[in-house]
């Protein structure tokens, strides 16, 4: 058996088809269930944000493995875009990361440097890897296949960002830029505001220079706004974040309670 067949990375393979990409967004759960529940659900990718949460790496490692144990991509939005942060998420069994608030192409390189082996980048040998299932393989193999499972999204969060799209898109080694919508929004000084002409003017930018270059657009901050994320999946968005567990738990136990309460009432 050859590493390339051990690990894989179905959201890599859904892009490669066009398909689009479901994404939710881990910050309450703290065990391995929420890997199967997403899976249950149809989910194709979860990401443990660690950037707005108080999850522990233990806990962020555990879910990981849990993912792929059953068939679905853990990625991790890192909360510093360190090789620190990057390799230990990585060696612990996320097949990509999230680097937030880049604004320019170095900084993307940086990301790229830390989460891949050489000679792509500097991320360093730790032994055996859990995408790998602890298995042994040559070491080029090894890194070979880990290299091209793994995917590196940059976040745009910044009307610094959008200015330099086509440069930061054209980085060997991203695979994808998230907009994170809402930080864009106030960044431009339109916060929270959704339907203002400037997110779609962002999307249309980040689209083209990521389709000139071979780089696909995810879209983020926009759960409570289904038809605009239909509209960009439209442009050619090829992955919707979706929510978080803390808006799904939360919708659930306010339909509930309303439910009670509408029973008192007829």
């Amino acid at each position: 058996m050859k590493a390339a067949e051990v690990v894989r990375n179905i959201v890599k393979e859904k892009l490669k088809r066009d398909e689009v990409v479901a994404s939710m967004t881990v910050r309450l759960s703290r065990g391995v269930e929420i890997a199967r529940m997403a899976k249950t659900a149809g989910f194709d990718m979860i990401y443990v944000d660690l950037e707005h949460s108080t999850l522990s790496l233990d806990a962020t490692g555990q879910i990981c493995l849990a993912a792929l144990s059953c068939g679905i991509a853990p990625m991790v939005r890192v909360p510093a875009n360190t090789p620190e942060y990057i390799q230990r998420v990585l060696d612990g069994g996320a097949l990509g990361i999230i680097a937030p608030g880049i604004g320019s192409a170095e900084e993307a390189r940086a990301v790229v440097r830390a989460a891949k082996f050489a000679p792509l980048g500097e991320r360093g040998a730790g032994g055996a890897l859990p995408h790998l299932e602890y298995r042994s393989f040559p070491t080029a193999e090894a890194n070979a296949a880990v290299n091209d499972a793994t995917m590196v999204i940059v976040q745009f969060e910044s009307a610094e960002a959008l200015d330099k799209a086509d440069e930061i898109a054209a980085v060997d080694g991203v695979d994808m830029v998230l907009l994170g919508i809402n930080d864009l929004l106030s960044s431009l000084g339109f916060a929270g505001q959704h339907e203002n002409p400037k997110v779609r003017e962002a999307y249309a930018r980040t689209i083209a220079a990521c389709r000139k270059h071979g780089k696909h657009v995810g879209v983020g901050g926009l759960s409570t706004k289904p038809k605009l994320a239909a509209e960009f999946i439209a442009m050619g968005a090829r992955m919707v974040s979706t929510g978080t567990d803390i808006q799904f738990l939360q919708a659930a136990m306010n339909e509930k309670a309303a439910q009670v309460h509408q029973m008192v009432k007829g």
